[in-house]
């Protein structure tokens, strides 16, 4: 191909790589010929092997993908962070996670998979296994919303202080008999109602910042029910346990940690013939747009989702230029609909 548009083999590379100085009619030339040989460009793994990088982003979603793909959250972010570091030469491997106790700890793709650099969604535990396997690698890590950790990069949200925000408009509506509807607490994925020793084995982080917010308005649950997922079928089993009982007893106010889980409650309140919000009220966490559940207009907390994967992203391209990006937090907002009103008399 060289020798066709008459330039040397190191020329007709720099065309291809435009890692060096060449000039665009020489460039052309080059390409021009290629083409007309039906040649696509240097093989991939061999640039990858001459300059040790794969340009791979590993993935680690933290849950079977095919549960991971049913909430719009992640999907989001992924949409975010792929937009971002595509144009920078950069391909994603996505890695799930263990769905049972019973399972490895660790992907095996985690040990062995080529990457330059990995992204860890809702994780980052002190003592997390796969942070660990990485660190032995040597792969630099950037986590999603995870534990404030030495040497690696944290891009999150300002959860705590929505779930604070979130509170006080309940309280200021009337409400006292307050439950919420939590994330998984850690990779055993429990359902059900959640004890106090279940309360103080919280591994994962963003339940404990979700419920932490509530307390910082003033707001004691009455009740926490833990759930394994974040899907509606789970918020909507959630309601049947905490909303069967006798006006006076049951809550008054239903805060879920997510819009799907939330969602799932206002249907399973309806299963039980409680109107929303005239006698139990329900909020979520996200901002997301669900329009199968009118006539309601969900209250929630709005985050950034694709403008956090797209920090994610930039967070990546930086750690690979050899910079060593800050942590970032990014603000949401609350957003009032229509299933949240007064507290029932």
């Amino acid at each position: 191909m060289a020798s066709a548009a008459g330039v040397s083999v190191s020329t007709a590379s720099l065309a291809f790589s435009g890692a060096g100085p060449i000039a665009d009619a020489t460039k052309q030339r080059v390409l021009d010929a290629a083409a007309s040989l039906g040649y696509s460009g240097p093989n991939p793994l061999g640039r990858q092997l001459r300059s040790g990088k794969s340009g791979i982003v590993g993935v680690v979603v933290g849950d079977a993908l095919r549960r991971a793909f049913r909430e719009p959250v992640a999907v989001q972010l992924l949409d975010g962070l792929v937009d971002t570091i595509t144009p920078l030469g950069l391909g994603v491997l996505l890695i799930p996670g263990p769905t049972s106790p019973e399972q490895p700890a660790v992907d095996p793709l985690v040990e062995s998979a080529a990457m330059d650099i990995a992204v860890m969604l809702w994780g980052g535990t002190l003592d997390d296994p796969t942070l660990e396997a990485l660190a032995r690698r040597g792969i630099p890590v950037v986590v999603v919303e995870g534990h404030d950790l030495t040497d690696v990069v944290t891009v999150g949200i300002d959860d705590r202080g929505g779930m604070a925000d979130l509170a006080a408009h309940l309280r200021d509506l009337g409400h006292e008999r307050v439950a919420t509807v939590t994330l998984p607490f850690g990779p055993d994925r429990r359902g059900g109602l959640a004890d106090t020793a279940r309360l103080q084995d919280i591994a994962w982080s963003i339940p404990r910042r979700r419920l932490d917010g509530l307390v910082d308005a003033g707001v004691q649950p009455v009740a926490v029910y833990e759930t394994p997922a974040s899907l509606v079928e789970h918020g909507a089993a959630a309601a049947r346990a905490l909303l069967a009982g006798p006006v006076g007893s049951r809550p008054t106010a239903v805060v879920a940690q997510s819009d799907l889980l939330a969602s799932g409650v206002v249907l399973g309140a309806r299963e039980l013939g409680l109107r929303v919000p005239e006698d139990v009220s329900v909020a979520g966490f996200d901002g997301l747009d669900l329009p199968w559940l009118a006539p309601d207009v969900l209250t929630t907390v709005v985050q950034p989702i694709a403008d956090k994967g797209a920090a994610v992203g930039l967070a990546v391209g930086r750690i690979l230029a050899g910079e060593t990006p800050e942590d970032e937090v990014l603000p949401v907002a609350l957003r009032t609909g229509t299933t949240t009103g007064p507290a029932p008399r």
